[in-house]
């Protein structure tokens, strides 16, 4: 009870209002982590295999050694995307640090098996100085082809090894 008598609340002890509430929740979100981050699932997207030419060497560039590792031929095999490397124009941009840091950047262009050429670009890293390293490379795909279109808005991420001129990679979908 207020002091004149009355059974409503005093001035600042009542329920807060609708907007004071919404910027209260708001703050309290805003400053406490989320309480759990949805999982990731990787979705197989298929095997990626290529023949690599012997490099072309920059050594002692202002970035570290530059290895151009052109590719002679490739392809791509999975349930939902299924194709070949196109054209001369393919080549990983192998950058080599100081600390053995490997660095990808390859640029590849393939068409399906029923026509849609695609391009594919991908990053990653690798220990070059340790023998049998895994490399690892987040590929994105682009295509103005509409049945390939959901390429476009994937991010895959793929495991792979090389053996002599032959790499092959493990690629997912990430969801």
């Amino acid at each position: 009870m207020t002091a004149a008598g009355d059974s409503s609340p005093a001035k600042g002890t009542g329920p807060p209002a609708a907007s004071e509430a919404a910027t209260a929740t708001a703050s309290a979100t805003a400053s406490e982590p989320p309480s759990e981050a949805a999982p990731l699932q990787l979705v197989p997207l298929g095997r990626m295999a290529a023949t690599l030419r012997s490099p072309h060497v920059l050594a002692g560039t202002p970035a570290g050694d530059r290895w151009i590792f052109e590719v002679v031929e490739g392809s791509f095999e999975g349930d939902r995307l299924r194709a070949t490397v196109r054209g001369q124009a393919n080549a990983d941009w192998f950058l080599l640090g100081p600390d053995g840091t490997g660095s990808l950047d390859v640029r590849v262009l393939v068409e399906t098996h029923d026509g849609a050429l695609v391009y594919v670009h991908y990053t990653g890293r690798v220990a070059a100085g340790e023998p049998g390293a895994p490399l690892y490379a987040t590929p994105r795909f682009d295509t103005g082809d509409e049945r390939y279109r959901w390429l476009n808005r994937i991010q895959a991420v793929a495991k792979g090894h090389l053996t002599g001129d032959r790499l092959t990679y493990e690629v997912y979908e990430l969801r």
